[in-house]
């Protein structure tokens, strides 16, 4: 069976479309298959849609959140939930195309135990596009897994990969790193990518930054091996800048000095500026150390509670503990 894993923060116009264009998909080529759609606190009628859907296909279940806990806590809920042998990872907007599904998975049949998209034509503003592509070149020159597109919402694993990696923070964009950090099989699929029809995309200005943070806790859990590293690693990030930046230009004013002697003015060593520079630095350099140890100390000592609540469950799903049976979930009433 193959398990659809929808996270879904208000897409209630695309919901519809989307499960039968999934379902058009899997039964023309035969496959067996459900849908987990994970509400993340949406605030329009996504969980009513959802609703509707469990009621009328079997096929389908749904999970609520209190609140909107992120995207990654919603597809650790979602997987934690999935019957089948296969998990499949796709955003709810209709930019991924499920006509892609067999051949996904005719690439999983290949040998690999985890295949990521890769929007081959991207239909985004060049401002997502290109800071995409530098964004994709620093997670393949830090890991040493090169795909074209990390950040493709579409991906398929085996189930087995899904319990071995852990998803916090913002880390489901890094599921082929941390599954071939631990010596699965990964291989990418050029996918159709289609302009969005509905809604307003999710991520703004703010994406890059923490993108490039989990970029270096990935690096480190996977090298040397939640989020703390989204506060003190932009502080660390500001101050190590700012230090920087105060040494450029001192090391300027010292080569027009010392070297071509364009200019006179107050010695390096007698500006406050040196000091103020050489603490930022060493500011940010603590900072940023400071964030991956407790990356490290937050990954390594395991958690007893989950970075989500569910307020409601619909359909029907797996239980986490091995050799539970599997039992049917209340529909849900809205009571």
């Amino acid at each position: 069976m193959l398990s659809i894993v929808v996270p879904v923060l208000n897409e209630e116009e695309s919901l519809l479309e989307l499960y039968r264009q999934i379902d058009a998909a899997c039964s023309e080529n035969s496959i067996d298959f459900e849908v987990v759609f994970v509400d993340d606190g949406s605030t329009d009628g996504s969980w009513q849609v959802i609703q509707s859907l469990v009621e009328n296909d079997e096929k389908v279940s749904g999970i609520r959140f209190r609140r909107n806990f992120g995207k990654a806590a919603a597809l650790t809920a979602g997987l934690g939930a999935i019957r089948g042998d296969v998990a499949m990872m796709m955003d709810a907007d209709l930019q991924d195309d499920p006509a892609e599904i067999p051949q996904l998975l005719a690439r999983l049949d290949e040998g690999y135990d985890v295949v990521n998209g890769w929007k081959q034509r991207r239909l985004d503003p060049w401002h997502k596009v290109y800071p995409s592509k530098v964004f994709n070149w620093l997670v393949g020159a830090l890991t040493g897994l090169k795909l074209h597109d990390h950040n493709c919402g579409l991906k398929v694993f085996r189930k087995e990969v899904a319990s071995e990696i852990r998803l916090y923070g913002e880390m489901h964009r890094f599921v082929p790193v941390l599954a071939h950090a631990r010596g699965f099989r990964v291989t990418e699929q050029a996918v159709h990518h289609r302009p969005r029809e509905h809604g307003v995309s999710k991520y703004g200005v703010r994406r890059f930054l923490r993108g490039f943070l989990d970029l270096l806790t990935i690096k480190f859990l996977t090298g040397f091996g939640q989020r703390p590293q989204h506060m003190l690693g932009a502080f660390g990030l500001l101050f190590f800048g700012i230090g920087t930046l105060g040494l450029g230009y001192l090391a300027t004013i010292w080569v027009l000095m010392n070297v071509f002697g364009v200019i006179s003015a107050t010695p390096v060593g007698d500006r406050p500026l040196l000091a103020y520079s050489i603490a930022f630095l060493l500011l940010g350099g603590q900072a940023i150390s400071l964030g991956l140890l407790a990356e490290l100390v937050v990954a390594y000592t395991g958690r007893e509670r989950d970075t989500y609540s569910v307020r409601e469950r619909s359909g029907r799903h797996q239980p986490e503990a091995d050799g539970e049976e599997d039992v049917p979930m209340v529909r849900a009433t809205g009571t």
